[in-house]
């Protein structure tokens, strides 16, 4: 899964301030130094705005994914280390797996004696019937799995798939659980509000408001219960309000982007504010309508790629640290990927060529008169950039890609979008072109099927899409993304992925700058065992699956 963007919204700072003074808690996390930490509470923090409260696990815009706490309710049938996924995954509700011919089949062995929060025991059936909440209801079914058969029987659930699923492998087993007791009730699961949430996690909801929704621990988990006895995920406005909130210790982790994160955040406290970023395979960049002339013409987008400078873009638009650089041509991260470059393109890494631009375009019938690029009809070249007001990272990307763009005549401007309109463009194929972020999985394969794979090609201004928002056309493409994820050896998929970089270094349909991460910025004051460089036992940031794994092993500083 990708990970959730900080979004920025509009607040006076009297309000900020107000904000943050009611969810400060310095009664219970109290702490002197050498002292043993008496906190029981773990303050969490998001800058997503006032929230509607929804705790439906499966619904993306839910108060309980925006800020993450739907992982403490909700829990998975294996946990996989986001940053490590080709990693063999970590027993949990399922205690044993096993893939069978080509990935088409999979048998689990789920845990006995686990129970839901409403006492009542968690079950093979309930394992089954989570599984087909998803074959039944589109959208539940995020991924897009062609489930085929279901059965459960004893503590065993089977499944079939209609095809190979080495590509998922990761998707499926991190599937979570919910009661077939309750979900059975819902009317419509793909749009019901849920108030009342019952998962086999350790945490139940205590309270909900628009600002702060509480979680207290249960009287009985599975496993040992977490040292922290009550969560509290607060959601403030913007990413100014967020970081203040971290600096003055009133929230303790989150996932926000500061620009000047050293004199705002580090410095504050050097001994106790922490921060850890890692890299997953997942890129950003500059996504192109591929359907708008002349950007349909791939010429053009390589001519862009060459002058886009990212080390701009790294150093200036991500704060030196949030997004790490893309060095490769092929568009996938390093180190993390290194061993899926192709020969071809192993020592090739980007970097700004102007005159090698105006070839491309020189070449392609473009004609540079003055200040002013002229694609082949004679027509000046224009584009529009957008993404949100608020996403400030993203803003100042676009400001260093319109300068860029200008030393080879094309005109760009900057559109600060707003936040829902411009979802609602992206999604509809009615842009020119923004930054936005692609999927990131075990391999390069999920970067790629989520920018070229033409079985979620949608004509413009049909929404629903779940990728190819530039709504590249490319039948090579597609063939190379089902032969990878059909192979039944590893020498056919290494060919099919040589195919798709092949491709993307040709035809350039998104311009990538950055890798994702999966970080966070967290305080080590009151509570210790936090992942980080040394131990990378999980992904640091609030809203992943992992977040679980990091309470739970969490325990008062100084104990």
């Amino acid at each position: 899964m990708r990970a959730r963007r900080s979004v920025a919204l509009a607040l006076t700072g009297v309000l900020a301030a107000a904000l943050m003074a009611a969810c400060s808690n310095g009664d219970e996390t109290k702490d002197t130094a050498g002292a043993v930490s008496t906190a029981t509470v773990l303050n969490v923090g998001m800058p997503n705005g006032p929230q509607t409260e929804n705790h439906n696990p499966f619904l993306g815009s839910s108060s309980g994914a925006s800020l993450g706490y739907r992982w403490m309710i909700y829990e998975p049938l294996v946990m996989i280390n986001g940053i490590k996924p080709s990693e063999p995954g970590k027993p949990w509700l399922a205690t044993e797996w096993k893939w069978a011919d080509n990935f088409t089949k999979l048998s689990l062995t789920i845990k006995e004696g686990v129970k839901f929060s409403d006492g009542s025991p968690m079950t093979a059936d309930d394992v089954a019937y989570s599984f087909q909440l998803r074959k039944d209801h589109e959208g539940l079914n995020q991924d897009a799995i062609p489930y085929g058969t279901i059965t459960a029987s004893g503590n065993k659930v089977d499944l079939t798939f209609t095809r190979s699923q080495f590509v998922n492998q990761n998707k499926v087993l991190t599937v979570f659980v919910v009661p077939k007791a309750q979900w059975s009730t819902l009317k419509d699961p793909t749009q019901d509000t849920l108030k009342d949430p019952i998962g086999t996690g350790p945490y139940k909801l205590k309270s909900f408001t628009p600002q702060t929704t509480t979680l207290e621990v249960r009287d009985s988990y599975w496993q040992d219960l977490p040292k922290v006895k009550e969560l509290r995920y607060t959601s403030y406005n913007d990413n100014n309000a967020q970081t203040t909130a971290l600096a003055n210790g009133a929230s303790e982790w989150s996932f926000v982007f500061v620009p000047n994160y050293k004199a705002v955040y580090v410095n504050k406290d050097p001994e106790h504010h922490k921060l850890w970023f890692p890299a997953n395979l997942g890129i950003h960049g500059l996504w192109i309508n591929t359907t708008k002339k002349p950007f349909d013409n791939p010429a053009l987008r390589r001519a862009m790629d060459k002058v886009i400078n990212r080390d701009d873009i790294f150093m200036q638009g991500e704060a030196g640290y949030f997004y790490p650089k893309v060095e490769s041509v092929t568009g996938i991260p390093t180190p993390a990927g290194e061993s899926f470059i192709a020969p071809e393109f192993k020592d090739k890494k980007h970097s700004v060529d102007l005159e090698g631009a105006k070839k491309e375009l020189a070449d392609a019938g473009f004609k540079l008169e003055g200040e002013v690029l002229k694609d082949p009809t004679g027509k000046p070249v224009t584009i529009t950039l957008t993404d949100p007001a608020g996403w400030s990272d993203y803003i100042t990307d676009l400001e260093i890609i319109k300068d860029n763009l200008s030393t080879i005549g094309i005109k760009a401007t900057v559109d600060k979008a707003n936040q829902d309109a411009w979802f609602k463009a992206f999604d509809e194929g009615n842009f020119d072109a923004g930054m936005h972020w692609t999927n990131g999985g075990a391999t390069p394969y999920d970067i790629y099927q989520n920018i070229m794979d033409g079985k979620i090609l949608k004509p413009v201004g049909k929404g629903g899409v779940s990728g190819n928002y530039g709504r590249f056309n490319s039948p090579e493409a597609t063939k190379a993304l089902d032969e990878y994820a059909n192979a039944t050896e590893d020498s056919a998929r290494t060919a099919a992925l040589n195919t798709l970089q092949k491709i993307m270094v040709e035809q350039m349909p998104v311009i990538p700058t950055s890798a994702s991460n999966v970080g966070g910025l967290y305080s080590t004051k009151n509570w210790e065992g936090w992942p980080d460089e040394q131990n990378q036992y999980a992904p640091a940031q609030p809203t992943q699956q992992n977040a679980l794994q990091i309470v739970l092993a969490l325990k008062p500083a100084g104990a």
